[in-house]
């Protein structure tokens, strides 16, 4: 289907065609680098609602949004979530939009597998630092290694193909690069490495203590593989190689030491509908408002986002390379939808 309205072009000429949306802030993890252990979460009656979502996301599909990714906190944890996905399937069949995935962190994937793959999403990422399940728990706090694994087998039962994402954390996860490398070649799945992010106040001297930079990890990994670079994408950040001993893609997400901007392409949605032009600044626009005064015309909520799209930077400002952390934003992770 093709869109009679103009597409949304930032003031870079980049045109916007990717929306994470977060459908909630909360998680049944407490991933050390993401919050902290006792957060405090937003009240439920300042999230959308589910249909303010399918709302929001339809008028952004219908200025040319053509992938569309669920994100939280943990998405799977907000009530009468296959509500949203089934709405948004329509689009799909429509043709309207591209993409329907989901970045999880696996919890909750064995209940849901089969009702997501029937809603059309074809692919999922799935957030997991180690397979050790004392490292694990400890990462994550709370979390259990054994619901996660299961929910990535029940992924690929149901016919979804799984990316891992992993956070390169120096001092933790270092020992495992190799191992879980070969754990996504022998499943056939893809796995992207991500630098940790100055996001939220956890305390700035652990940030630079968690800092892995890919350059480093990729060196390693040059060691063992050959590395052939390749122009994949997948829409997002990431840029990738394929190993060719394995033959699998490997992608790494470098926001600290490659900055990746000048081909963003992406916009994120918050639970409570501040459209966030850029994940590294802290600037957002209030669609929520413009909605709720706006219940049976779309045209002011059109207009507020072109606005935004209007002011989107051109990039972020992270830095690492000194002894502080630069470009720190204060929200958490779980806040802006991973």
């Amino acid at each position: 289907m093709r869109r009679e309205t103009p597409p949304l072009i930032d003031p870079f000429q980049r045109a916007i065609t990717y929306l994470r949306v977060s459908v909630t802030d909360r998680c049944d993890f407490r991933c050390a680098y993401c919050m902290s252990e006792n957060m405090t979460f937003l009240p439920k009656r300042e999230l959308l609602t589910l249909e303010e979502l399918d709302r929001l996301c339809s008028v952004f599909i219908s200025l040319g949004v053509e992938k569309l990714r669920v994100t939280g906190g943990e998405p799977l944890v907000r009530r009468g979530i296959m509500t949203f996905f089934r709405a948004m399937s329509r689009h799909l069949e429509s043709g309207a939009l591209r993409e329907l995935t989901l970045t999880t962190n696996g919890s909750q994937l064995a209940r849901f597998a089969d009702e997501l793959a029937e809603c059309g999403v074809k692919r999922v990422n799935v957030s997991l630092d180690t397979r050790d399940p004392d490292k694990f728990r400890q990462i994550t706090r709370w979390g259990s290694l054994d619901k996660v694994l299961a929910g990535i087998e029940a992924a690929r039962k149901a016919g979804m193909r799984v990316k891992i994402n992993t956070v390169a954390l120096k001092g933790f996860n270092e020992d495992e690069l190799f191992d879980l490398v070969r754990w996504c070649a022998e499943d056939d799945m893809d796995i992207t490495f991500i630098e940790v992010m100055p996001m939220g106040d956890i305390g700035n001297e652990q940030r630079l203590g968690q800092y892995w930079s890919l350059e480093d990890l990729r060196a390693r990994l040059a060691e063992r593989y050959t590395l052939v670079d390749t122009p994949e994408r997948t829409g997002g950040p990431a840029r990738y190689v394929r190993l060719a001993e394995t033959g699998q893609r490997i992608g790494f997400i470098t926001p600290l030491s490659h900055n990746f901007c000048e081909s963003c392409n992406r916009v994120r949605l918050t639970c409570i509908g501040e459209l966030h032009q850029c994940l590294g600044q802290e600037e957002a626009a209030d669609l929520r408002k413009v909605l709720r005064e706006n219940p049976e015309d779309d045209a002011p909520v059109v207009e507020a986002i072109r606005a935004a799209i209007r002011r989107k930077p051109k990039g972020h400002d992270f830095d690492y390379s000194r002894r502080t952390v630069a470009g720190r934003v204060s929200r958490h992770m779980n806040t802006t939808g991973g």
